[in-house]
């Protein structure tokens, strides 16, 4: 299967039109013809079955023979990472989150942080494509960075954990984890959250969670995180 998102299709649609770019990419660069069959995602869990009507490089026209909803997996989580030095590192990470399944992503400015700029278009895009390549119909949410401090400050609800490097008491995060419901993990940067960006975390009720036996990078330590909770809601 070739997945194609849009997120302007919805549930009920009988034809979709695309736009110019997406138009050119499916009949010039990918030789889409009328009569081709393309399944399309609207990223909020749609597949829709379509047929190629109309098509050159300007108008890409099909009808919708065909509409499946599929249900969200059993849980959600929220990953809040600080950026990496280095931009390609934070584009790895925010593509294998998206193929292993993640709902949401919040970049953290912390007191270490070495980053602060971030192309966002790019990032969306990443995560789009990741989400298409790995044939999954739930794209998820990309959000603008924000301080760590205000991070804390806003309600969160489910499973509340923060992973550091401190020598202090830890529980491994997958025997932490509960199956199901909501969970967000903080995740700091290469120079690690600073003593006083934890203690805080620990007084708005963020657990402290170790990774394991080694030191990870930033966007190896969002990627364990990310897959044990996927392993624990196998």
């Amino acid at each position: 299967m070739q997945l194609f998102y849009n997120q302007d299709i919805k549930s009920g649609d009988t034809t979709f039109l695309f736009d110019k770019e997406e138009s050119r990419h499916i009949i010039k660069v990918l030789r889409k013809k009328e009569g081709d069959t393309i399944e399309i995602t609207n990223g909020m869990g749609f597949l829709f079955t379509s047929e190629i009507t109309f098509g050159n490089e300007k108008k890409c026209e099909v009808n919708v023979i065909k509409e499946q909803f599929f249900e969200p997996a059993p849980y959600s989580l929220h990953l809040a990472v600080a950026p990496t030095k280095l931009n390609d590192r934070y584009e790895w990470f925010l593509e294998k989150a998206t193929e292993i399944g993640v709902s949401e992503i919040t970049p953290i400015i912390c007191e270490h942080s070495e980053r602060t700029n971030f192309k966002a278009d790019r990032f969306e895009k990443i995560v789009q494509t990741a989400m298409k390549q790995s044939l999954q119909f739930y794209l998820p949410k990309l959000n603008e960075p924000v301080p760590y401090s205000t991070f804390l400050n806003e309600q969160r609800e489910g499973q509340l954990f923060i992973a550091h490097c401190e020598e202090t008491e830890k529980t491994l995060l997958k025997n932490a984890i509960k199956p199901a419901g909501k969970l967000t993990i903080l995740i700091g940067p290469e120079g690690d959250f600073s003593v006083k960006e934890i203690q805080l975390a620990l007084q708005q009720n963020y657990a402290p969670v170790s990774l394991g036996n080694t030191r990870l990078r930033t966007e190896t330590a969002a990627i364990v995180a990310a897959h044990s909770v996927a392993f624990v809601n196998e």
